[in-house]
């Protein structure tokens, strides 16, 4: 490409931007950020909240994926495994180390195929933080106990938990500080392709509003193929979309604690697939996921993915395959579900159908990317290649950057010093944090801990006493925090707080839920 970088001075066109990208998920958030952060004037617009499908909807891991390990996906296994140490440590308050315990089923895998899965996971990446894998007898071990008595050997290995819906709302915090301009609530409804810029038209809370890019970046999900087949208008008609995708519903319920260890367990189903029962939220336990594949009609007018019965019954059939006391409908307190956007790659079986991305660039007039799959471990990467081939396409090659950086509130130093390990670093920001406020509750001070990191006291402001920090809407929810969140985090209903920002909905009752809601009804909302 011989296009010319183009200039941003102080007065530029507010109307005018390097790149728009389309969809508030991780990718769409990680590849904003990471485009900010090379100094180019970024515009992302979301239609709904950040993280309101697909990127809230995981089973929050960071994982390499052993199961992939079957399929023969070396590649995307590696490149997940050399991700889980970078992301851990960029924020260790939303993601740490987690263990995981297989059971062996002889009737479903061999032992000796385990182990050999397990050194390969082991070592196709290396390990600074993360222990290796081990054998476990069940017998005797406490991670033994919740299970039928008939299992009594197992395996035990590595991998990390994140809070995905507060990752992605890190990444769109980074990408405004670092110069880029955020909407949520607001469509784009039509693009138009020219030879040097796409025309935008985008329908945000205040009016519609149009806006020119030199590129644009499709990052809309589950949305990717019918965004370019009805929003984008080509220049001389030739077609936008050139890849399928296959839409994979993935579905999780929650149900009361059903162990006490801090340890995850990796089951293996009879279907050949896996499910994963793990510690959440303190008092409970969550378990998925599903492999339901959708027709790409599904997605016209679709607002929510909702769990099925069949759904609900096949998860805690599995669980109870397993776990001594057996898991029912009656035991769910919570569901999510979720639509993974998958790569058609001609699988017969959903649960085959790759993870791995693909990046697809198209010069046939004004720069167009678009980003097919993916996973949530691998976002950082595929931003980063996301960001060198805008690069590439606009003429201008920027150098990575992300690779070492902190995310929003990761870096912990002001408050510890030097960091050490992530997991242990964020135990000694809970001590600091507790040290310089005694007077707020400890169950308090570990949640905002989690959510904020070293950007608590953005969050407490400058108040010395509960008195301070205003009305307590619900439990341990009080005014302050709902007004950063609102300032700072583009929350704008009960929702936004309850489900995504925090999991606070789950431990309320539905008078709090209620009482969450009628604040933000009270209370004026700030402009975008």
């Amino acid at each position: 490409m011989n296009a010319q970088p183009l200039a941003a001075p102080a007065n530029a066109d507010s109307h005018v931007y390097d790149v728009l990208v389309v969809g508030g998920g991780i990718n769409g958030a990680g590849i904003a950020r990471d485009l900010a952060g090379r100094g180019w004037k970024v515009l992302l617009a979301e239609r709904d909240d950040f993280a309101a499908h697909t990127s809230s909807s995981s089973t929050k891991l960071i994982h390499g994926g052993l199961r992939y390990l079957e399929y023969y996906e070396f590649s995307l296994v590696r490149k997940a495994l050399q991700e889980r140490e970078v992301l851990l440590k960029s924020a260790p308050h939303i993601m740490w180390p987690l263990r995981f315990v297989m059971p062996h089923d002889p009737a479903m895998r061999p032992a000796w195929m385990i182990r050999a899965g397990l050194f390969l996971y082991d070592h196709l990446a290396r390990r600074e933080v993360l222990p290796g894998s081990n054998g476990v007898n069940l017998r005797t071990s406490p991670v033994g106990k919740p299970l039928k008595p008939h299992y009594t050997r197992g395996f035990v290995y590595s991998d990390g938990w994140v809070d995905d819906a507060r990752l992605v709302l890190l990444n769109a915090l980074d990408a405004q500080e670092k110069g880029a301009e955020l909407l949520t609530r607001s469509p784009v409804t039509a693009v138009q392709r020219e030879a040097d810029g796409w025309q935008a038209t985008i329908s945000t809370p205040q009016g519609e509003r149009r806006v020119r890019a030199r590129a644009l970046v499709n990052a809309a999900g589950p949305w990717a193929e019918s965004f370019l087949r009805e929003v984008a208008r080509p220049a001389r008609g030739e077609a936008l979309a050139t890849k399928s995708l296959r839409l994979v519903k993935g579905s999780h319920i929650i149900v009361k604690r059903c162990f006490e260890h801090d340890h995850a367990y990796i089951f293996q189903n009879p279907d050949k697939r896996i499910i994963f029962a793990i510690p959440y939220e303190q008092d409970y336990t969550l378990i998925g996921t599903t492999d339901v594949e959708l027709p790409p009609e599904a997605l016209a007018g679709l607002s929510k993915a909702q769990i099925d019965a069949q759904e609900v019954d096949y998860l805690c059939e599995q669980a109870s395959r397993y776990f001594a006391k057996p898991v029912s409908r009656d035991d769910v307190v919570w569901s999510y579900a979720g639509v993974r956007p998958l790569l058609d790659d001609a699988s017969g079986d959903p649960s085959a159908v790759t993870r791995d991305y693909l990046l697809e660039s198209n010069t046939q007039g004004a720069p167009l990317l678009s980003v097919w799959g993916g996973k949530i471990t691998t976002f950082r990467k595929l931003a980063e290649d996301a960001a060198d081939l805008v690069g590439q396409m606009l003429g201008d090659k920027r150098e990575p950057w992300t690779e070492k950086a902190y995310l929003p509130g990761g870096d912990l130093q002001t408050w510890i010093g030097s960091p050490r390990r992530p997991d242990t670093d964020f135990e000694r920001l809970v001590t600091a944090v507790r040290q310089r406020h005694i007077w707020l509750p400890e169950s308090l001070v570990r949640r905002l801990c989690r959510a904020y990191g070293a950007r608590v006291g953005r969050v407490l402001g400058g108040a010395s006493s509960l008195s301070e920090l205003g009305a307590e809407v619900a439990p341990g929810l009080y005014e302050i925090e709902l007004r950063y969140l609102q300032r700072e985090e583009w929350a704008r209903s009960a929702e936004d707080v309850l489900w995504r920002r925090s999991k606070l909905g789950l431990h309320y009752s539905e008078a709090q839920r209620a009482a969450v809601a009628d604040w933000f009804q009270s209370h004026p909302q700030p402009a975008d």
